[in-house]
């Protein structure tokens, strides 16, 4: 039973978001706010402790208030938000190591619970209807996210080895949506034009931010099962994704997919990869039979009503429009000319 609990990523929207939540579970005694930086929102009765999980300190931390749980939540999915693509690697797979290997000397540490991704599993034409979690991705995460991903599930691998004694849950999220939350899919569909992949028409799954939460805390108070696959049920696609947030789109062909991605991505409007890009015109779907059966949790919202719940918050560009169109519109203002005069030089 989680007496102790200590949460990383707490000044991040989703950790500042968990830690409230846990804290009205009365069986949690005290809970620890880990971060490099003061959250800028309510963190519920956790008390917020400001360290670098990549510095050994952490052990002492760990040591000293007696954890008996550490929730790792600062695995960061967009280097914008750390300054960098160097900055982000060290925190996600360096602070992990650091992090684990404090876990690993500690007396007191009886769980582990990791929030990672569906990422793990890639992207590509060659991917099953839906991963479950003992399969293996298809073409592996080469940037990013998903490759930290890939690296941080590893290390959490090796230390259940040496700590066979700690009770680990390691869940693999689909993309979190929410009214609140923003991610780089979130600023995806925020784009005043979006480029879509032509030809392409992704079935996508996704998880409402509170769903996300309430997984989280089933997973430090309840038992411990292991990976588990996380996603709301239902898909949908690409295209109706837009028509419901009523934006305009720009078809690209996948040969300048990667060319216009960063172009979005120096403007600072939206973060792309290379794997973003493939999630766009491949899809991935979740096999959440584990979730339900093993985990026994059932997501509160659908991934429609999760998605339409996140487009009810967000300003439309076009008024009245829909459906979508491949023509893009006078009214979607200079990000539309810029990506049509770009474009208009790849094909020259």
């Amino acid at each position: 039973m989680a007496k102790v609990v200590l949460v990383t990523g707490v000044s991040r929207y989703l950790g500042g978001l968990y830690a409230r939540r846990l804290s009205a579970e009365p069986e949690i005694e005290r809970i620890l706010g880990v971060d490099v930086i003061p959250p800028r929102h309510a963190i519920g009765r956790a008390e917020f402790v400001r360290a670098d999980i990549r510095n050994p300190m952490i052990g002492r931390i760990i040591r000293q208030a007696g954890v008996d749980t550490v929730v790792h939540m600062n695995v960061i999915a967009t280097p914008k938000d750390t300054g960098g693509r160097v900055t982000q690697k060290e925190i996600n797979v360096i602070g992990t190591m650091q992090l684990l290997a404090a876990c690993q000397k500690s007396d007191s540490v009886q769980r582990l619970v990791v929030k990672s991704t569906a990422a793990v599993y890639g992207s590509s034409p060659r991917d099953p209807a839906m991963f479950a979690e003992d399969m293996n991705a298809k073409s592996t995460p080469r940037t990013g996210f998903g490759k930290d991903s890939i690296e941080v599930e590893g290390y959490v691998r090796g230390f259940s080895r040496r700590r066979p004694d700690v009770e680990i849950t390691m869940l693999r999220f689909a993309n979190v949506i929410g009214p609140q939350i923003r991610t780089a899919i979130t600023d995806y569909f925020a784009l005043p034009v979006v480029p879509v992949p032509l030809g392409y028409d992704a079935r996508v799954q996704f998880v409402h931010e509170h769903d996300a939460v309430e997984a989280l805390v089933q997973a430090t108070t309840g038992p411990s099962v292991g990976i588990v696959n996380v996603a709301a049920d239902g898909f949908v696609t690409l295209l109706q994704c837009l028509a419901v947030v009523r934006r305009p789109i720009v078809p690209v062909p996948m040969m300048t997919a990667g060319i216009v991605g960063n172009i979005v991505k120096r403007s600072g409007l939206a973060d792309f990869s290379p794997d973003q890009v493939a999630f766009l015109a491949f899809g991935r779907g979740l096999d959440t039979t584990r979730m339900r059966k093993v985990f026994a949790f059932e997501p509160g919202y659908t991934t429609r009503e999760a998605f339409e719940d996140f487009a009810s918050h967000l300003r439309p560009v076009v008024p009245r429009v829909g459906e979508v169109s491949g023509v893009v519109s006078g009214a979607a203002g200079e990000g539309a000319a810029t990506l049509a005069r770009v474009l208009e030089r790849l094909h020259q």
